[in-house]
């Protein structure tokens, strides 16, 4: 049976350098982060005990850290990347990930992606 259970983070706004454009490329951006990682949590409701879960605060963690250090052309990129960091890096079996650039476009409250990884969809990268 398969399980359904997932971590949502909301509205994770961070700052990094994002876009095609010479003057994106100059300073950092307002990027706007919504995740829903998909894990098993059985374990973790009956144990009570965090080695039994994902660890939103480390998970939050090495995102923040990865925004803020790179410098992507493509939100496309960011979104797939913030993925992987869920699915290879904190054992999820999925991620749904929404990366948003506010104000990006004219009369747009915001512009962005949203993408859905799985394990297999990194499975024999380097």
């Amino acid at each position: 049976m398969a399980v359904h259970d997932r971590i949502i983070i909301r509205d994770l706004l961070l700052r990094g350098i994002i876009g095609l454009n010479d003057w994106e490329r100059e300073k950092q951006q307002d990027i706007l982060i919504n995740l829903v990682i998909y894990t098993d949590m059985r374990n973790a409701g009956r144990s009570d005990d965090m080695s039994d879960s994902i660890n939103y605060r480390s998970l939050t963690k090495d995102i923040i850290a990865h925004v803020e250090g790179s410098a992507h052309f493509l939100v496309e990129r960011l979104a797939t990347e913030i993925a992987r960091i869920c699915v290879v890096g904190h054992g999820a079996d999925r991620a749904i990930v929404r990366v948003e650039k506010p104000g990006a476009l004219r009369f747009a409250a915001s512009t962005g992606v949203e993408i859905e990884r799985k394990r297999a969809d990194f499975e024999g990268e380097v």
